[in-house]
C-alpha cells in the first residue's frame, strides 16, 4: 500500500509543477497591450509608447506611431505644445 501511495504523490507532484510551468509561460506570452492603450508593457513595468526625448531646459519632443501615421508633439520650456500629424 506505501508503494502504491509514494508512485501517486510522485506523479501527482509532476502534474503540480507541470500545470504551475505552462501557467507561468501563459500568463507571460500574454502581456500584450491592447489598443488604445498610452503606455506598452516592458519587463513587467508601464512604458509610455513613442520615443520621447527631453532636453535640459525642460522642452521635450514626442514621435508616436499608428500605422502609417506619426504624431509629433513638441513641448517648449515654458508649457507651449505643439502637435503635428502626418500620414505616409
Amino acid at each position: 500500500m506505501q508503494r502504491v501511495f509514494k508512485i501517486m504523490l510522485i506523479v501527482g507532484g509532476a502534474v503540480f509543477a507541470v500545470t504551475a510551468a505552462s501557467a507561468a509561460f501563459a500568463q507571460a506570452a500574454d502581456q500584450a497591450t491592447p489598443k488604445g492603450w498610452s503606455y506598452e508593457i516592458k519587463d513587467g513595468k508601464r512604458v509610455p509608447k513613442g520615443e520621447r526625448t527631453v532636453n535640459a531646459d525642460g522642452s521635450s519632443r514626442e514621435e508616436i506611431r499608428k500605422g502609417n501615421c506619426v504624431t509629433i508633439k513638441e513641448r517648449s520650456a515654458n508649457g507651449e505644445l505643439k502637435t503635428t500629424s502626418r500620414c505616409d
